[in-house]
């Protein structure tokens, strides 16, 4: 048995937490079996929005007509967007391999991890133990057991980022911000996309108006089944009939040349054996932490899509700096994850910070509301945007509860609010009283903080 001072399970933001531990001179031993870099880097954020971008960019083209500019889209090369953006990104996954290779006090396991006790693993035949072990081995796509997927040719997130061959149809089974971006990307480059979402809308963790004002943009594009079940799946007419019904029992049959499946992510403690170390996990897999990230194991820790907290890169990039701090530097920092911003890279955009409506109904939590229409503000005319709006959530007194944003840029936008919640007083206020630059989209930010009536 090889023992370490420091062993970390997983290269997406686990890498950083090794990296950091050789720096201060702890022998550190890193396990990832894939690419370093993890979902973001090879299987996510960074190659979604790659594509997204060359999808935005055909739209320009086809919208330049509203400003009386004559242009047409003759073709798109599918090939060669898939091919710029795994150039782009594969360097530096390898890159980074090559660099850890010869950094002083890490050495780099390219096998699975399975516990078999108390901060001890097998790698490839050899364990592997450590004082301290931190857990942040990820997530990966779910694919249910509906009826007849296992004998037809799906593919993931995974699959469908990296396909050199565009299809001409595709059923995309689920309705959140994978399947939406995903949707809105194929569809762009020319694919006939067809959504089936068991939840009324599209988007539905997102504040009920994005989400219904998003839907209604996503059917003009694609064809949208909203509160349809998938119950089964067959091939047909040389591709792939999806079975979907309603809770009324109406049923719905629809064909596509593939299918995507994007019903969410799940934890991937199941891979790891995690009850042989005595890591607790909840109801769905996640492992539990407290508000510095240790398990409940002792030397422990966990971070990431496999932590019980946000699902987020950026809140992995944060936990990486708590996990630094206590595991490297023997610290007690706690993990704040309030004010936790997203944002979901269709056209156009969605952001979300705080809480939103029906969760303040939920605990009978008062507030009171403010909106503003993008399309009434000077920029919002200047690019002539047709939809697109800021919600405002905020109790009587001015405490700001949540904020949610449709449109052009709106993961932009959405920082300022982020900041007033994080490290100003958390008030109407703090956005009201600033100036903002005039006519930039975010004056929409401040006419929908002024709509609040506190």
């Amino acid at each position: 048995m090889t023992h370490y001072d420091v062993l970390v399970i997983g290269g997406g933001t686990g890498n950083n937490v090794a990296a950091a531990a050789a720096d201060a001179g702890l022998e550190t031993a890193l396990v990832e079996p894939g690419p370093l870099g993890g979902t973001c880097l090879n299987r996510g954020c960074n190659p979604s929005k790659m594509l997204i971008q060359a999808a935005t960019a055909a739209n320009r083209v086809r919208e330049a007509d509203q400003f009386f500019i004559d242009a047409s889209l003759d073709d798109i090369d599918y090939a060669a967007v898939i091919d710029d953006m795994d150039e782009t990104l594969s360097p530096l996954a390898e890159g980074m391999e090559e660099r850890y290779a010869e950094k002083d006090h890490l050495t780099l396991y390219e096998h699975e991890a399975v516990f078999v006790d108390e901060r001890t693993v097998e790698v490839d035949g050899e364990r592997l133990s450590a004082d301290q072990v931190v857990v942040a081995a990820g997530s990966r796509p779910v694919v249910p057991p509906i009826d007849g997927l296992d004998s037809v040719d799906y593919m993931t997130s995974a699959d469908a980022l990296y396909r050199r061959d565009q299809p001409d149809s595709l059923v995309i089974m689920g309705g959140g911000y994978i399947a939406v971006e995903l949707g809105y990307f194929f569809e762009s480059m020319g694919t006939d996309v067809t959504l089936v979402e068991m939840m009324d809308t599209l988007v539905p963790r997102e504040d009920r108006a994005l989400s219904a004002a998003y839907t209604d943009i996503a059917r003009d594009r694609h064809e949208v089944f909203t509160g349809h079940r998938v119950t089964a799946v067959e091939e047909a007419d040389g591709g792939v009939r999806v079975h979907a019904e309603t809770e009324d029992g109406d049923e719905v049959a629809v064909t596509g040349a593939d299918v995507l499946v994007a019903l969410g992510r799940r934890p991937n403690t199941d891979t790891l054996n995690v009850d042989a170390a005595g890591i607790e996990t909840d109801d769905n897999g996640f492992i539990v932490t407290d508000d510095t990230l240790a398990t409940s194991a002792e030397g422990v820790w966990a971070q990431g899509d496999i932590a019980d907290n946000a699902m987020f890169k950026h809140a992995g990039d944060y936990e990486t700096q708590v996990t630094i701090e206590n595991v490297v530097h023997d610290g007690t920092r706690e993990a704040d994850f309030s004010a936790m911003p997203h944002a979901i890279f269709t056209e156009p955009q969605m952001a979300g910070v705080g809480a939103t409506e029906t969760e303040l109904e939920e605990v009978g939590r008062e507030y009171v509301t403010g909106r503003a229409e993008l399309p009434d503000t000077p920029m919002g005319r200047a690019k002539n945007l047709d939809h697109g709006f800021v919600k405002v959530l905020a109790a009587p007194d001015g405490e700001i509860l949540g904020c949610h944003v449709l449109g052009h840029e709106a993961s932009t936008m959405i920082h300022e609010v982020v900041v007033a919640m994080r490290r100003g007083t958390g008030t109407v206020a703090d956005i009201t009283e600033i100036m903002h630059a005039h006519p930039t989209l975010n004056k929409v930010v401040e006419y929908a903080f002024r709509d609040v009536p506190v």
